[in-house]
Protein backbone atom coordinates (compact mmCIF):
# COMPACT_ATOMS: atom_id res chain seq x y z
CA UNK A 1 0.00 0.00 0.00
CA UNK A 2 1.27 3.45 -0.91
CA UNK A 3 2.62 5.55 1.94
CA UNK A 4 0.38 8.37 0.70
CA UNK A 5 -2.74 6.42 1.63
CA UNK A 6 -4.20 6.67 5.15
CA UNK A 7 -4.14 3.63 7.44
CA UNK A 8 -7.08 1.32 6.91
CA UNK A 9 -8.38 -1.98 8.28
CA UNK A 10 -9.83 -2.62 4.80
CA UNK A 11 -7.39 -3.63 2.03
CA UNK A 12 -6.75 -0.72 -0.36
CA UNK A 13 -5.72 -1.25 -3.99
CA UNK A 14 -4.24 1.55 -6.09
CA UNK A 15 -3.59 -0.45 -9.26
CA UNK A 16 -5.72 -2.69 -11.45
CA UNK A 17 -3.03 -5.38 -11.32
CA UNK A 18 -2.99 -5.57 -7.51
CA UNK A 19 -6.79 -5.59 -7.31
CA UNK A 20 -7.05 -8.35 -9.93
CA UNK A 21 -4.90 -10.62 -7.78
CA UNK A 22 -7.49 -10.21 -5.01
CA UNK A 23 -10.36 -10.69 -7.47
CA UNK A 24 -8.84 -13.87 -8.86
CA UNK A 25 -8.87 -15.43 -5.41
CA UNK A 26 -12.54 -14.53 -4.97
CA UNK A 27 -13.32 -16.11 -8.34
CA UNK A 28 -11.44 -19.29 -7.46
CA UNK A 29 -13.46 -19.51 -4.25
CA UNK A 30 -16.70 -18.93 -6.24
CA UNK A 31 -17.64 -15.94 -4.12
CA UNK A 32 -20.02 -13.26 -5.36
CA UNK A 33 -18.74 -9.68 -5.41
CA UNK A 34 -20.98 -6.66 -4.88
CA UNK A 35 -19.72 -3.29 -6.02
CA UNK A 36 -20.45 0.35 -5.17
CA UNK A 37 -18.80 3.04 -7.32
CA UNK A 38 -18.25 6.37 -5.53
CA UNK A 39 -16.26 9.58 -5.77
CA UNK A 40 -15.76 9.58 -2.00
CA UNK A 41 -17.07 12.14 0.50
CA UNK A 42 -19.29 9.31 1.69
CA UNK A 43 -22.63 9.89 3.39
CA UNK A 44 -25.57 7.75 4.48
CA UNK A 45 -26.76 7.47 0.88
CA UNK A 46 -23.53 5.72 -0.11
CA UNK A 47 -23.64 3.59 3.02
CA UNK A 48 -27.16 2.39 2.16
CA UNK A 49 -25.75 1.04 -1.11
CA UNK A 50 -22.93 -0.67 0.77
CA UNK A 51 -25.38 -2.25 3.21
CA UNK A 52 -27.41 -3.58 0.30
CA UNK A 53 -24.28 -5.13 -1.17
CA UNK A 54 -23.26 -6.66 2.16
CA UNK A 55 -26.70 -8.26 2.46
CA UNK A 56 -26.65 -9.78 -1.02
CA UNK A 57 -23.03 -10.75 -1.72
CA UNK A 58 -20.22 -12.77 -0.20
CA UNK A 59 -17.78 -9.90 -0.71
CA UNK A 60 -18.23 -6.14 -1.15
CA UNK A 61 -15.90 -3.76 -2.99
CA UNK A 62 -16.03 0.03 -3.30
CA UNK A 63 -14.13 2.35 -5.55
CA UNK A 64 -13.26 5.91 -4.57
CA UNK A 65 -12.19 7.94 -7.57
CA UNK A 66 -12.96 11.55 -8.47
CA UNK A 67 -13.33 11.21 -12.23
CA UNK A 68 -11.99 14.21 -14.18
CA UNK A 69 -13.76 13.17 -17.38
CA UNK A 70 -17.23 13.92 -16.01
CA UNK A 71 -16.37 17.48 -14.98
CA UNK A 72 -16.54 20.25 -17.56
CA UNK A 73 -13.69 22.81 -17.42
CA UNK A 74 -15.88 25.31 -15.50
CA UNK A 75 -17.13 22.76 -12.94
CA UNK A 76 -15.91 21.91 -9.44
CA UNK A 77 -13.25 19.23 -9.98
CA UNK A 78 -10.64 21.11 -7.93
CA UNK A 79 -12.97 21.77 -5.00
CA UNK A 80 -14.95 18.52 -4.97
CA UNK A 81 -14.84 17.16 -1.38
CA UNK A 82 -12.06 14.64 -0.80
CA UNK A 83 -12.32 12.95 2.60
CA UNK A 84 -10.59 9.58 2.22
CA UNK A 85 -9.54 9.09 5.89
CA UNK A 86 -13.10 9.74 7.09
CA UNK A 87 -14.54 7.59 4.28
CA UNK A 88 -12.41 4.65 5.38
CA UNK A 89 -13.45 5.13 9.01
CA UNK A 90 -17.13 5.01 8.00
CA UNK A 91 -16.61 1.87 5.95
CA UNK A 92 -14.61 0.15 8.69
CA UNK A 93 -17.52 0.67 11.09
CA UNK A 94 -20.03 -1.07 8.80
CA UNK A 95 -21.03 -4.64 9.63
CA UNK A 96 -23.96 -6.83 8.63
CA UNK A 97 -24.87 -10.35 9.70
CA UNK A 98 -24.64 -12.92 6.91
CA UNK A 99 -27.17 -15.78 6.59
CA UNK A 100 -24.70 -18.10 8.32
CA UNK A 101 -24.39 -15.70 11.27
CA UNK A 102 -20.95 -14.38 10.44
CA UNK A 103 -20.33 -10.64 10.16
CA UNK A 104 -19.88 -9.16 6.71
CA UNK A 105 -17.84 -5.98 6.33
CA UNK A 106 -16.49 -4.18 3.24
CA UNK A 107 -13.67 -6.30 1.85
CA UNK A 108 -11.72 -4.02 -0.48
CA UNK A 109 -11.51 -0.42 -1.66
CA UNK A 110 -10.12 0.43 -5.09
CA UNK A 111 -8.46 3.88 -4.96
CA UNK A 112 -6.75 4.31 -8.34
CA UNK A 113 -4.74 7.32 -9.44
CA UNK A 114 -5.82 9.39 -12.42
CA UNK A 115 -2.94 7.92 -14.44
CA UNK A 116 -4.06 4.39 -13.59
CA UNK A 117 -7.54 5.09 -14.93
CA UNK A 118 -6.42 7.23 -17.89
CA UNK A 119 -3.04 5.96 -19.12
CA UNK A 120 -3.22 8.27 -22.16
CA UNK A 121 -3.86 11.26 -19.89
CA UNK A 122 -7.10 13.19 -19.45
CA UNK A 123 -8.25 16.73 -20.09
CA UNK A 124 -11.58 18.16 -18.97
CA UNK A 125 -11.86 19.70 -22.44
CA UNK A 126 -13.30 16.96 -24.67
CA UNK A 127 -11.66 18.54 -27.74
CA UNK A 128 -8.25 17.89 -26.22
CA UNK A 129 -8.86 14.35 -25.02
CA UNK A 130 -6.93 11.42 -26.47
CA UNK A 131 -7.55 7.71 -26.03
CA UNK A 132 -10.68 5.61 -25.79
CA UNK A 133 -14.02 6.93 -24.56
CA UNK A 134 -17.52 5.50 -24.28
CA UNK A 135 -20.64 7.38 -25.34
CA UNK A 136 -24.21 6.10 -25.16
CA UNK A 137 -25.53 7.86 -28.24
CA UNK A 138 -28.98 9.41 -28.20
CA UNK A 139 -29.49 9.17 -24.43
CA UNK A 140 -27.13 11.73 -22.92
CA UNK A 141 -28.47 15.06 -24.17
CA UNK A 142 -31.79 15.12 -22.30
CA UNK A 143 -32.48 15.87 -18.63
CA UNK A 144 -29.09 16.37 -16.94
CA UNK A 145 -27.40 16.25 -20.33
CA UNK A 146 -29.02 19.54 -21.34
CA UNK A 147 -27.04 21.39 -18.69
CA UNK A 148 -24.00 19.08 -18.59
CA UNK A 149 -23.50 17.95 -22.21
CA UNK A 150 -20.25 16.01 -21.66
CA UNK A 151 -21.16 14.53 -18.27
CA UNK A 152 -22.53 11.16 -19.37
CA UNK A 153 -19.64 10.55 -21.77
CA UNK A 154 -17.31 10.87 -18.80
CA UNK A 155 -19.50 8.67 -16.61
CA UNK A 156 -19.93 5.93 -19.22
CA UNK A 157 -16.20 5.88 -19.87
CA UNK A 158 -15.07 5.63 -16.26
CA UNK A 159 -17.75 3.12 -15.26
CA UNK A 160 -16.87 0.86 -18.20
CA UNK A 161 -13.26 0.93 -17.00
CA UNK A 162 -14.31 0.26 -13.41
CA UNK A 163 -16.60 -2.62 -14.39
CA UNK A 164 -13.73 -4.14 -16.38
CA UNK A 165 -11.40 -3.80 -13.41
CA UNK A 166 -13.76 -4.79 -10.58
CA UNK A 167 -15.74 -7.54 -12.39
CA UNK A 168 -18.75 -7.27 -10.05
CA UNK A 169 -21.44 -9.89 -9.73
CA UNK A 170 -23.87 -7.15 -8.70
CA UNK A 171 -23.57 -3.38 -8.60
CA UNK A 172 -25.61 -0.69 -6.85
CA UNK A 173 -26.43 2.91 -7.79
CA UNK A 174 -28.60 5.51 -6.08
CA UNK A 175 -31.93 6.71 -7.47
CA UNK A 176 -30.86 10.34 -6.96
CA UNK A 177 -28.85 9.89 -10.16
CA UNK A 178 -31.65 8.03 -11.95
CA UNK A 179 -30.67 9.02 -15.50
CA UNK A 180 -27.10 7.91 -14.87
CA UNK A 181 -28.23 4.54 -13.51
CA UNK A 182 -30.63 3.85 -16.38
CA UNK A 183 -28.06 4.93 -18.95
CA UNK A 184 -25.45 2.62 -17.41
CA UNK A 185 -27.88 -0.28 -17.48
CA UNK A 186 -28.43 0.36 -21.18
CA UNK A 187 -24.67 0.54 -21.67
CA UNK A 188 -24.13 -2.86 -20.02
CA UNK A 189 -26.79 -4.29 -22.33
CA UNK A 190 -25.40 -2.68 -25.49
CA UNK A 191 -21.80 -3.72 -24.73
CA UNK A 192 -22.84 -7.28 -23.77
CA UNK A 193 -21.17 -6.95 -20.38
CA UNK A 194 -21.30 -9.95 -18.07
CA UNK A 195 -19.82 -8.35 -14.94
CA UNK A 196 -22.33 -7.03 -14.24
CA UNK A 197 -25.07 -8.00 -16.63
CA UNK A 198 -27.98 -5.53 -16.93
CA UNK A 199 -30.23 -7.52 -14.60
CA UNK A 200 -27.72 -7.19 -11.79
CA UNK A 201 -27.37 -3.42 -11.88
CA UNK A 202 -29.66 -2.30 -9.05
CA UNK A 203 -31.06 1.14 -8.31
CA UNK A 204 -31.55 1.88 -4.60
CA UNK A 205 -34.06 4.53 -3.44
CA UNK A 206 -32.68 7.96 -2.58
CA UNK A 207 -31.62 8.46 1.03
CA UNK A 208 -33.04 11.68 2.47
CA UNK A 209 -32.50 13.89 5.49
CA UNK A 210 -35.02 12.61 8.06
CA UNK A 211 -36.17 16.15 8.92
CA UNK A 212 -36.04 18.14 5.66
CA UNK A 213 -36.29 15.30 3.07
CA UNK A 214 -33.32 16.83 1.21
CA UNK A 215 -31.66 14.18 -0.96
CA UNK A 216 -28.25 13.36 0.50
CA UNK A 217 -25.35 14.37 -1.73
CA UNK A 218 -21.63 14.95 -1.30
CA UNK A 219 -22.16 18.44 -2.70
CA UNK A 220 -24.47 19.30 0.20
CA UNK A 221 -21.24 20.04 2.05
CA UNK A 222 -21.04 23.26 0.03
CA UNK A 223 -24.32 24.54 1.52
CA UNK A 224 -24.56 26.86 4.50
CA UNK A 225 -26.82 25.79 7.37
CA UNK A 226 -29.54 28.18 6.19
CA UNK A 227 -29.31 26.94 2.60
CA UNK A 228 -29.34 23.30 3.66
CA UNK A 229 -32.19 23.51 6.15
CA UNK A 230 -34.51 26.14 4.67
CA UNK A 231 -33.84 26.55 0.95
CA UNK A 232 -32.47 23.35 -0.62
CA UNK A 233 -35.44 21.17 0.51
CA UNK A 234 -37.75 23.26 -1.70
CA UNK A 235 -36.62 21.26 -4.74
CA UNK A 236 -38.13 18.05 -3.39
CA UNK A 237 -41.19 20.01 -2.24
CA UNK A 238 -41.59 21.25 -5.81
CA UNK A 239 -41.41 17.71 -7.17
CA UNK A 240 -43.96 16.59 -4.62
CA UNK A 241 -46.32 19.36 -5.78
CA UNK A 242 -45.94 18.14 -9.37
CA UNK A 243 -46.57 14.57 -8.27
CA UNK A 244 -49.78 15.59 -6.48
CA UNK A 245 -51.02 17.32 -9.63
CA UNK A 246 -50.09 14.29 -11.79
CA UNK A 247 -51.90 11.90 -9.46
CA UNK A 248 -55.00 14.11 -9.61
CA UNK A 249 -55.13 13.80 -13.40
CA UNK A 250 -53.60 17.15 -14.41
CA UNK A 251 -51.76 17.62 -17.69
CA UNK A 252 -48.00 17.66 -17.57
CA UNK A 253 -47.92 21.43 -18.19
CA UNK A 254 -49.94 22.02 -15.02
CA UNK A 255 -47.71 19.66 -13.03
CA UNK A 256 -44.64 21.64 -14.05
CA UNK A 257 -46.41 24.92 -13.26
CA UNK A 258 -47.20 23.68 -9.75
CA UNK A 259 -43.57 22.75 -9.18
CA UNK A 260 -42.29 26.08 -10.46
CA UNK A 261 -44.73 27.90 -8.17
CA UNK A 262 -43.16 26.25 -5.12
CA UNK A 263 -39.70 27.47 -6.15
CA UNK A 264 -41.00 30.95 -6.98
CA UNK A 265 -42.66 31.21 -3.56
CA UNK A 266 -39.43 30.20 -1.84
CA UNK A 267 -37.46 32.73 -3.87
CA UNK A 268 -39.81 35.50 -2.71
CA UNK A 269 -39.54 34.26 0.87
CA UNK A 270 -35.72 34.35 0.99
CA UNK A 271 -35.56 37.53 -1.10
CA UNK A 272 -31.89 38.43 -1.61
CA UNK A 273 -30.56 36.57 1.43
CA UNK A 274 -29.89 33.42 -0.63
CA UNK A 275 -29.09 33.20 -4.32
CA UNK A 276 -31.36 30.48 -5.73
CA UNK A 277 -32.61 29.72 -9.20
CA UNK A 278 -34.37 26.83 -10.85
CA UNK A 279 -32.46 25.04 -13.61
CA UNK A 280 -35.31 22.79 -14.72
CA UNK A 281 -38.27 20.64 -13.71
CA UNK A 282 -39.24 18.09 -16.33
CA UNK A 283 -41.06 14.81 -16.94
CA UNK A 284 -39.40 12.21 -19.15
CA UNK A 285 -39.94 8.75 -20.58
CA UNK A 286 -37.52 6.41 -18.72
CA UNK A 287 -36.88 4.38 -21.87
CA UNK A 288 -35.93 7.17 -24.28
CA UNK A 289 -35.51 10.11 -21.85
CA UNK A 290 -37.67 12.10 -24.26
CA UNK A 291 -39.80 14.86 -22.76
CA UNK A 292 -43.52 14.20 -22.33
CA UNK A 293 -45.82 16.50 -24.29
CA UNK A 294 -47.49 19.27 -22.32
CA UNK A 295 -50.94 17.70 -22.74
CA UNK A 296 -49.97 14.29 -21.37
CA UNK A 297 -51.96 13.12 -18.36
CA UNK A 298 -51.39 10.15 -16.09
CA UNK A 299 -54.35 8.28 -17.57
CA UNK A 300 -53.21 8.93 -21.14
CA UNK A 301 -49.62 7.95 -20.32
CA UNK A 302 -50.43 4.69 -18.57
CA UNK A 303 -52.80 3.54 -21.31
CA UNK A 304 -50.90 1.22 -23.61
CA UNK A 305 -47.52 1.52 -21.88
CA UNK A 306 -47.72 -1.55 -19.65
CA UNK A 307 -47.53 0.57 -16.52
CA UNK A 308 -44.20 2.17 -17.42
CA UNK A 309 -43.51 4.99 -14.94
CA UNK A 310 -42.50 8.58 -15.66
CA UNK A 311 -39.35 10.24 -14.35
CA UNK A 312 -40.13 13.56 -12.71
CA UNK A 313 -36.83 15.32 -12.11
CA UNK A 314 -35.44 18.73 -11.32
CA UNK A 315 -32.27 20.70 -10.72
CA UNK A 316 -31.78 23.92 -8.79
CA UNK A 317 -28.93 26.23 -7.87
CA UNK A 318 -28.63 27.25 -4.23
CA UNK A 319 -25.75 29.65 -3.92
CA UNK A 320 -22.92 28.02 -5.87
CA UNK A 321 -24.28 24.50 -5.35
CA UNK A 322 -26.29 22.69 -7.99
CA UNK A 323 -28.76 20.18 -6.54
CA UNK A 324 -30.67 17.43 -8.36
CA UNK A 325 -33.57 15.20 -7.34
CA UNK A 326 -36.27 13.03 -8.88
CA UNK A 327 -39.39 10.99 -8.24
CA UNK A 328 -40.48 7.92 -10.21
CA UNK A 329 -44.18 8.37 -10.94
CA UNK A 330 -45.75 4.94 -11.08
CA UNK A 331 -44.47 1.40 -10.60
CA UNK A 332 -40.81 2.10 -9.90
CA UNK A 333 -39.91 -1.59 -9.73
CA UNK A 334 -40.24 -1.63 -13.54
CA UNK A 335 -37.16 0.60 -13.59
CA UNK A 336 -35.26 -1.84 -11.39
CA UNK A 337 -35.57 0.35 -8.31
CA UNK A 338 -35.38 -2.05 -5.37
CA UNK A 339 -37.10 -1.55 -2.02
Amino acid sequence: MSSSLPPSSIPLFETVASYREWRRKARDERKSVGYVATMGALHDGHLSLVRRSLAENDLTVLSIFVNPAQFAPHEDLATYPRTLPRDLELLSALSLAAPDGTARTPNAVFVPTVHEMYPSGISQDTQEQKGTFVEVKGYGHQMEGRTRPTFFRGVATVVTKLFNAIEPTRTYFGQKDIQQALLLRRMTRDLLLSHPDPEHLYIVPTTRDPVTSLALSSRNAYLTAQEREHVAPSLYAALQAAKTAWDSGAWKSECIRQAEAVIENKMREVDDSVDMRLDYVEMNDPESFEVLSDVTSRMEWETGRAGRPVILSGAMWVGKTRLIDNIALGARHILGIVD
